[in-house]
């Protein structure tokens, strides 16, 4: 099953952040809460985990790039 892996709720005010780095590439195996990426916001960064374990399929944002609170960053098929 593919799994979208989505940009964290961050705080009251924030509304989008940029991504800084991938911890994991598509292809990579990952456990359910393991991180694979870090965003930013102008007060908070935050690791972006993974929701389930699987192996990591799709990358939608470059380092660098503005995504908003809640959008699809990558996704994952599920192990189960």
């Amino acid at each position: 099953m593919l799994i979208e892996i989505l940009v964290p709720e961050m705080g009251h005010d924030a509304k989008e952040a940029i991504l800084v780095v991938w911890h994991r590439q598509p292809g990579d195996t990952v456990a359910a809460g393991d991180a694979v990426a870090d965003v930013m916001t102008d007060k908070v960064n935050v690791e972006v985990a993974s929701p389930a374990s699987g192996t990591l399929r799709e990358l939608r944002a470059a380092p660098d790039d503005k995504v908003a609170v809640g959008a699809v960053i990558a996704t994952l098929e599920s192990a189960s």
